[in-house]
């Protein structure tokens, strides 16, 4: 699709999700869109058309109005839109990440383990890393930050072989929880979509007395 249409079709999704579109079925005619974006009943018509074959949005004619609601995809689209402003007129030099702790699979205790992870640790972190991480699952209004994290350069930690197994790239950024300083990990493979990886010196879940389903707020540096 070309820039100029994709740009026409979000301009359609963001009115649709302004008017509630994002949580749930809104009624509306194709002439009430066309006045919202200034263009004709049939223009609009068309739009709502363009955004059901991108999978934007679903639509119900079951009632006497259509009803119509943004999919996960569509959200995705305004998520993108609202990181890119983002950076141009919010984006200083750190985010507020807020989350729950969260039990992981035990990958972290392993990597940071991992020779080759202890000494770059060291060198570019400042500490060893207590081994292990502690996880946070990013609430979900604060999901479109983890975009502008892994977009910023941060700290990397080269990847190595090692008994024939290869270890990726990790890219770290200093943060602080509690004004205890430690580092969020964006490892380059991983099985976490909305979960973010803590290093620091102290074991964190003993040190702050958290538990799984408490509330934390993470202070992350970018660059």
């Amino acid at each position: 699709m070309e820039e100029e249409g994709e740009d026409r079709l979000v301009l359609a999704l963001r009115k649709i999700a302004l008017m509630g579109g994002m949580h749930d079925y809104v009624s509306i005619s194709s002439r009430e869109l066309g006045d919202r974006l200034g263009m004709s009943q049939q223009s609009a018509s068309k739009r709502i058309l363009e955004l059901l074959a991108q999978g934007w949005i679903v639509r119900d004619l079951g009632a006497r109005r259509q009803r119509i609601k943004l999919t996960e995809k569509g959200i995705d689209v305004l998520r993108r839109e609202y990181s890119e402003y983002q950076r141009i007129f919010e984006t200083r030099d750190h985010i507020v990440v807020r989350g729950q702790v969260v039990t992981g699979m035990g990958e972290g205790q392993y990597y940071v383990n991992q020779e080759g992870y202890q000494d770059q640790f060291l060198a570019l972190l400042g500490f060893k890393p207590y081994e292990g991480t502690l996880n946070v699952r990013v609430q979900q209004t604060d999901l479109h930050k983890l975009d502008l994290l892994r977009g910023a350069r941060g700290i990397r930690i080269k990847g190595f072989e090692q008994d024939g197994r290869t270890f990726g790239d990790v890219i770290c950024h200093l943060a602080k929880i509690q004004n205890i300083e430690c580092a969020v990990v964006v490892p380059s493979r991983s099985h976490y979509e909305d979960v973010i990886e803590m290093l620091c010196k102290y074991h964190l879940r003993r040190t702050l007395g958290l538990k799984d389903g408490e509330e934390v707020e993470v202070r992350i540096s970018i660059d």
